[in-house]
């Protein structure tokens, strides 16, 4: 399964938030065995969400958009969306019923706009908030609080399963460019994904089946030198 994100938000553009839903979700789908293959910030601006999300909808077999969902005046994700499908926001009645059976809500206590979602959309539930998500197509819109996205993406998590990998991780005590020939042959002996990750040491990762896996961590910690934490 190939899957894009797409996190929403001005602040998030220029540092005032960091960017964590993108990490975490790129985490929680790695261990169900899908491939994300894109992570795009975008602005809170109508046009630009639904030309990426129209892109996405059509490359990947899902789309997971986070932020920019709620009443204010800076909450553009749900038009983006809508827009990308050629369809209207509109006010749910599905969430109403849902607002007021689990907030205790009515109609009149809510600001405008809450309980809008794309025409024919379905409603995710938010545990832990007030806004709702939904899901369109093959497009799931969550909400930007790290809280409140997380407990909407585990009502949806079966939707997203793919082939696990198994991992092994090799630390070396040595320079990532002096690693590279065999880093080169590893590749070449071994039918496996191999990543190097710099820093006060290099981080090999290797994926694939796992005896094949094991097998090539194996040849690898003979010929590097390792790092205290693999010794």
């Amino acid at each position: 399964m190939r899957v894009a994100i797409v996190t929403v938000g001005d602040e998030l553009l220029v540092g005032d938030t960091v960017n964590t839903n993108a990490a975490w979700l790129g985490e929680r789908l790695h261990e169900r065995g899908v491939d994300v293959e894109r992570v795009t910030t975008l602005p809170d601006k109508v046009a630009d969400i639904a030309r990426v999300v129209n892109e996405y909808r059509a490359a990947y077999d899902a789309v997971l958009v986070t932020g920019g969902v709620g009443p204010t005046h800076d909450d553009m994700t749900m038009d983006g969306v809508a827009a990308a499908f050629g369809r209207e926001v509109v006010e749910s009645q599905e969430v109403l019923d849902w607002l007021e059976e689990a907030g205790g809500y009515a109609a009149d206590d809510l600001a405008e706009g809450t309980a809008d979602i794309p025409r024919g959309a379905r409603l995710l539930k938010n545990p832990e908030g007030v806004a709702p998500g939904c899901v369109i197509g093959n497009v799931y819109v969550l909400p930007g609080v790290p809280t409140e996205m997380k407990a909407m993406f585990e009502t949806v998590a079966d939707d997203f399963a793919g082939e696990v990998k198994h991992v092994a991780t090799v630390v070396a005590d040595e320079p990532e460019s002096a690693l590279l020939d065999r880093i080169a042959d590893l590749r070449d002996e071994f039918d496996v994904t191999v990543g190097s990750y710099p820093g006060d040491s290099v981080r090999v990762k290797i994926q694939g089946e796992e005896a094949v896996v094991e097998a090539a961590a194996t040849w690898l910690r003979e010929r590097v030198e390792l790092a205290e934490v693999e010794q």
